[in-house]
């Protein structure tokens, strides 16, 4: 397969050296031209704030661009906090005061079913635009578990691990059934 070049769209350095730790040797990520302001995330879907974030760096670098969004949904919340999981407890919420919250919300709760969703999208100028999803279903766990990760990864317990939260596995054991993995190696695939 002949390697992309794709400019990444996110803004969220966390999730930025993820892309590249699971797409490196397939997609050379170029960096999001420093001049772009925050792109306005109002769509109602993942995909639909994805593909805000990815046409806005495609029109400002004419070149392709990725960009991922990524939602909690959390079952006995009703889906909640959903698209809305990086600004739960506020527009300028902490990853902890999302997780403090989150926790409140569930406190006495035996029903801690959720799942991660990310939806990652490439928009090409001229238009063409591919979008995949990527799920990884799991429990939220009554208290932080680890110290590594970010956003909610203290509290997510994959179900296709071992027991152990996102935050107790190494970035490699958490790139390989995360969420995101699945979606960019469901991206990858259909760039091939």
């Amino acid at each position: 397969m002949a390697r992309f070049q794709l400019v990444c769209a996110s803004a969220n350095p966390d999730k930025v050296v993820e892309m590249e730790a699971i797409l490196q040797g397939v997609v050379d990520l170029l960096p999001r031209p420093p001049e772009v302001p925050d792109v306005v995330e109002d769509a109602d879907t993942l995909i639909g704030n994805a593909t805000l974030k990815a046409s806005a760096i495609c029109a400002a670098s004419g070149l392709p661009a990725v960009s991922d969004d990524t939602g909690l949904f959390v079952d006995a919340l009703g889906g909640a906090p959903g698209i809305y999981a990086a600004r739960y407890a506020g527009e300028d919420a902490t990853y902890a005061d999302n997780r403090a919250k989150l926790l409140r919300e569930l406190a006495g709760s035996l029903d801690r079913g959720a799942s991660f969703v990310s939806a990652v999208v490439v928009v090409w100028p001229g238009g063409r635009r591919l979008a995949v999803e990527g799920v990884c279903r799991g429990t939220i766990a009554e208290r932080e578990l680890g110290k590594r990760g970010f956003g909610y990864d203290p509290l997510f317990i994959p179900d296709d691990g071992d027991g152990r939260s996102f935050s107790e596995m190494s970035d490699a054991e958490k790139n390989r059934i995360s969420h995101r993995a699945r979606a960019l190696h469901a991206l990858v695939e259909a760039l091939d």
